[in-house]
């Protein structure tokens, strides 16, 4: 589940814990350097008072002076650097539309955050790319037909299918993964020659890709445009799953309550 992260394993071990200085270092190293949604040097800081300022909300903050405030000594906030490190473009346009979003909260008056803002930060916690070389494979996981997908199929979805976790709080529940784990997925369709690739160039195209999903202006508006997975069922993430009667548990994988479509459902 980790494998998206490992490029940054070696900088990781320098220190007993990645302080601010030294994931700033990491962010220094990285060519070209990461920008926020607004076009500001990012840098890691630590966390401050938050005032009722637009300026002052986290993704303003971000957005307008590159400041991403990393709590010490905090998975959560060590998994949000990383992700930004890994998919600093998708980021980027993450950050571009909460933005917006805030922007567009605070003219309306309204009090709380719109459905734009709830399907971004969804995706942004809990978000997993789904790239496959065959649409049948992404058909299955959009019907929720989880044992048709991870186990009569399993050999194809190994061969052309790949699962990549972005959501830094899912990566914070893989360090003490449990059955419910779920991610709300982005689909993509591939070729075979994109699942032949070398991991660093697997995530770059992934990040290029997931910008433009992430500023068109067509997508956003729900999170049933979030397809829900249960990441325990993915070959090889649990050695449990080595089973067909892993996916009898309804409890974790459950059917679609709409007929098959992506939506808020759990698995």
């Amino acid at each position: 589940m980790f494998l998206p992260l490992r490029r940054h394993r070696a900088a990781l071990c320098r220190a007993d814990w990645p302080g601010l200085a030294h994931l700033q270092g990491m962010l220094e190293a990285r060519h070209p350097r990461p920008l926020s949604g607004g076009g500001a040097a990012l840098r890691f800081v630590a966390p401050a008072r938050r005032g009722r300022a637009l300026e002052d909300q986290y993704e303003a903050r971000i957005y307008l002076k590159g400041e991403v405030p990393l709590r010490p000594a905090n998975w959560h906030d060590l998994m949000n650097a990383l992700v930004w490190l890994t998919f600093p473009r998708a980021k980027a346009a993450l950050n571009a539309r909460h933005y917006r979003a805030l922007q567009q909260q605070r003219a309306a008056g309204a009090l709380n955050r719109g459905p734009t803002q709830d399907a971004l930060t969804l995706f942004d916690e809990g978000g997993l790319i789904v790239a496959a070389a065959d649409d049948s494979l992404l058909g299955m996981l959009r019907a929720f037909s989880w044992k048709e997908l991870f186990w009569h199929s399993r050999a194809r979805v190994v061969s052309q299918m790949r699962f990549y976790p972005f959501g830094h709080a899912l990566y914070e529940k893989a360090l003490r993964p449990f059955p419910g784990i779920t991610g709300h997925a982005l689909l993509f369709s591939v070729d075979r020659g994109f699942l032949e690739c070398g991991m660093d160039e697997q995530t770059a195209r992934l990040d290029a890709m997931l910008e433009a999903r992430l500023l068109d202006a067509a997508c956003w508006h729900s999170t049933r445009e979030l397809s829900p997975v249960p990441v325990l069922g993915v070959p090889g993430w649990c050695a449990d799953n080595g089973s067909a009667d892993y996916y009898d548990d309804r409890t974790c994988f459950r059917a679609g309550r709409r007929g098959g479509g992506a939506g808020r459902d759990t698995p």
